[in-house]
Formats: C-alpha cells, sequence, structure tokens
C-alpha cells in the first residue's frame, strides 16, 4: 500500500488483512475487514462496509451505506468460505447491498462499468456482465446471470434463477419471473416482451441490417400464432443466421432445458 497517494479517514477501521491499492480513498465510519482487496484509485465514501473475501478492482466508487461481501441471505448458507468479485469502473450508489455466494468455493461476481444506483441488491451466486445500468431499488434475487449492456427500470424485483440477455431493457416497476430474451423490452407484471430494444441496439452500434432481422425474428417469436419450436424452425429457414441471430436462437432453445421458463432453473422430477 503507498501511503503517500492512499487516503484513510482516521475514523475509519480498516483490519490487517486488508490489501489497498494505490490511490486508495476511504471516507469516515467505513469499516473493511477480512479477506479484502481493492484496487488502485477506487473511493470508498463514509459508513460503507466491505467485508468478507471480496475481491475489488480498479477505479471504483463505494456510496455511503453501501454494504458489499455481507453473508448471502440464504438458509442453505453454513460459513463455508465464498467469496465476492468486482471488477473495474464500477458505481455503487447509496445503500447497495451485494452479498457474496452460498456455496464452497462459490462467486457472485460483478463485471465492469456499471451502475447500481440507490438501494439495489445483488443476491448470492449472481453473476453479473458489464455496462448494467439498474436504476434505484432494483432487486435481483440469487443465482440470476445479467448479461452486458441491459437497462432495468426502477423497483424492479427479478426472481432467483434467471438470465437476462444482452442488450434487453427491463421497465420500472416489473415483476420478472422468466428468463428476459436479448434485445427485447420487456415490462409489466409479470413482465412480458412489448418489443426490442432499438435505441439500445442503435447505441451498441448493432448493425441496420441486423436490427431488421432481429425485428423480424421477434416478430416471428411473439406475434405469430407458432409455438417456440416452430417459431425457430420458421426463424432459422427465413433468416440469415448472422451473430445476433444465432444467439437469440440459442437463447430461447436453453429455455426449454431448464424449468418455468427459466433456463438456470433445475427441473423437478
Amino acid at each position: 500500500m503507498s501511503e503517500s497517494l492512499t487516503q484513510i479517514h482516521p475514523t475509519a477501521i480498516i483490519e490487517p488483512t486488508v490489501e489497498l491499492g494505490e490511490g486508495v480513498i476511504v471516507g469516515a465510519y467505513s469499516i473493511i475487514r477480512g479477506d479484502v482487496k481493492i484496487g488502485d484509485r477506487t473511493r470508498i465514501e463514509p459508513h460503507v462496509v466491505i467485508e468478507g473475501h471480496t475481491t475489488i478492482g480498479e477505479d471504483n466508487v463505494f456510496h455511503p451505506g453501501s454494504v458489499i461481501g455481507g453473508p448471502p441471505q440464504d438458509y442453505g448458507y453454513k460459513g463455508e468460505i465464498s467469496f465476492v468479485k468486482i471488477g473495474n469502473k464500477n458505481i455503487f450508489r447509496e445503500c447497495v447491498t451485494v452479498h457474496r455466494a452460498s456455496g464452497e468455493g462459490e462467486a457472485t461476481v460483478v463485471g465492469d462499468a456499471n451502475m447500481l444506483m440507490a438501494y439495489c441488491h445483488v443476491g448470492h451466486n449472481c453473476v453479473l456482465g458489464s455496462h448494467i445500468t439498474m436504476a434505484n431499488t432494483v432487486g435481483i434475487s440469487g443465482h440470476t446471470v445479467v448479461e452486458d449492456n441491459v437497462v432495468f427500470g426502477g423497483m424492479t424485483g427479478i426472481h432467483q434463477k434467471l438470465r437476462v440477455g444482452k442488450l434487453a431493457m427491463v421497465g420500472g416497476f416489473s415483476k420478472i419471473v422468466l428468463d428476459v430474451p436479448p434485445f427485447s423490452m420487456v415490462d409489466g407484471r409479470p413482465g412480458r416482451v412489448l418489443d426490442i430494444n432499438v435505441v439500445g441496439l442503435r447505441r451498441n452500434n448493432i448493425p441496420t441490417k441486423s436490427r431488421t432481422d432481429i425485428r423480424k425474428a421477434y416478430k416471428i417469436l411473439y406475434r405469430s400464432e407458432l409455438n417456440a419450436t416452430q417459431a425457430l424452425e420458421r426463424i432459422e429457414k427465413e433468416l440469415e443466421i448472422t451473430p445476433e441471430i444465432s444467439y437469440l436462437i440459442e437463447f430461447i432453445k436453453k429455455i426449454r432445458l431448464g424449468a418455468r421458463g427459466r433456463q438456470l432453473e433445475t427441473p423437478r422430477l
């Protein structure tokens, strides 16, 4: 730890087991304890708690009241060693919670350049990609996978063991109990697919031809009278199999390998 670059408020409590990179700032009354490693230039505002076996990358910001690496809210957790792994350039606003995983050696993972606004929660064993935006009070239940460039409106609840495909957008106050297909706009209680995320596709430089094909695929999947098998067969027959269409097809196929519309949910015998 480079003391000349690192700033620690005198009221902060940092255990000897903690490793701080260069340029880390720790605010008043924050507590960092356990096997914690924090990368360069990360800023920890006042009244933040970071604990457990937690590894944090560079250039992250933790606002007041955040609790990172707390024990999972899981009756099956018995104190085994598990982890939180956070990448670079994330922003955790006021009172965000990210819980460590349940299960020996398992991890809750957050990628890079995500914005988690006030009072968001990331449950145990979740895996979040990068460039995700979560508006205030979004709750991500355990064992959920959220892929890159997803946007969540505020006050949204996400069921456990969901997969949310990349470049999806979920409307505020939604109740999401089924997998969210990539490139889609989903809203409601329960959430349903309304359209494709045109704005997100444009912002992420998805070519016009690919956007057109995605729209055609969604019309076949959600606006025709075909079941999923029939719709996928028609898509494979009528559309060019671009990387985006191939990814969409595989995503929909995997849903059927799980249960109750969630590909990560284990079917019950």
